[in-house]
Formats: structure tokens, C-alpha cells, sequence
């Protein structure tokens, strides 16, 4: 009887395993401080068309990653750094609306990050440059009691998927990251 019993609980056991996220190291996580920012949904552009001043606006990067504009529709954004977005705007617009096109592009505002958790206060807040998880924390109102105050799980997408990794709370925060305070126990 005790080895049925045991059989399955190593299959349950087993079996929730299989449903849990798998978790990296937060090496996986660190980008270079001198990286490219690439843009994804939720992003706020800043878009100059010298000479242009009717199509020079701020506009969002969609849900699908694309920017609506004036004349030209949609522009892929997704993934792409402020440059390449411009040099893809400047192409459109040589496609028969303009001759010579100079295309100046700068992040208004980032896409937001969110806090869940143990903390006062969850939910998604507005990024600033410079944020470390424990600013994060702060704005979101701090830990409360029950609060894990040693590391967080900080869940970031990498190549289009999501990865998740436990870091120290000096971590550096980029735009649309989630941070999960865990629950400690004693």
C-alpha cells in the first residue's frame, strides 16, 4: 500500500514540475548598458519629418507592434532600435510621397513595467531610465509583511519568449518587465 502511494505522489509530483516556469540565471537576463533600445507595444515615438510638420507626431507603437501613420499606414516597429524605425519610415515615404526624406525618431515615453506580488500596491507603472527592482518596489508602494525582501522573480522577453530568473534587488529594470515579490513563509 505504501508504495502505491508513493508511486503516486512521485507521478504528481512529477506532473506539477511539468507545469512550472522554467527559471534561468539572471545572467541570461543582464544587457549591456550601451545595448540599442528595441521597440515593442506600449512604446510612445516621437517622429520628425523635417519639412513635414503635418506628419511629424507623437504616436504608440500597437498591440501588434506596428505604428500608423499619415499617408504611409502602418510601419513594422517591433524589435527595431529608433534608427532603424526611422530608416524604415524614410523608405516608405521615398515610395512616391517624398524625394528626399529625413527621418528623426525618439522614445516620448517607454512602455511601462509591472509589479505583482507581495507588494502594497500592484500593478503597471510608467518607466524611468536608471529603475532597479527595488526602485520598482518603492513605487509600487513597498513589501508588505509577508514580502520576500532578499531577491524578486524578474520575468523580461528575449527573442519573442518569455524568460524568468530570481535576481537581487540592485537588478536593473528595463521597460515592460513583470516583477514578482514572492510570498516568504517565516
Amino acid at each position: 500500500m505504501n508504495r502505491i502511494v508513493a508511486v503516486v505522489l512521485a507521478v504528481a509530483l512529477a506532473g506539477l514540475g511539468a507545469c512550472s516556469t522554467p527559471r534561468y540565471s539572471a545572467d541570461l537576463l543582464r544587457t549591456p548598458i550601451d545595448a540599442p533600445y528595441q521597440l515593442a507595444s506600449g512604446d510612445r515615438l516621437r517622429v520628425i519629418v523635417f519639412g513635414q510638420d503635418n506628419l511629424s507626431n507623437s504616436y504608440s507603437v500597437d498591440g501588434a507592434g506596428n505604428v500608423a501613420m499619415p499617408l504611409i499606414g502602418l510601419v513594422r516597429a517591433q524589435g527595431l532600435t529608433t534608427v532603424q524605425f526611422g530608416k524604415a519610415v524614410e523608405g516608405k515615404l521615398r515610395q512616391g510621397f517624398l524625394r528626399d526624406p529625413s527621418v528623426s525618431v525618439e522614445v516620448e515615453a517607454y512602455r511601462p513595467f509591472f509589479v505583482l506580488g507581495e507588494v502594497t500596491t500592484a500593478g503597471q507603472y510608467p518607466f524611468v531610465n536608471g529603475m532597479t527592482a527595488q526602485n520598482a518596489i518603492a513605487v509600487a508602494g513597498g513589501f508588505t509583511p509577508r514580502g520576500a525582501e532578499d531577491s524578486v522573480d524578474l520575468t523580461r522577453m528575449i527573442d519573442g519568449r518569455p524568460v524568468t530568473a530570481s535576481v537581487p534587488l540592485s537588478f536593473a529594470v528595463r521597460p515592460g518587465d513583470t516583477i514578482q515579490v514572492r510570498e516568504r513563509f517565516f
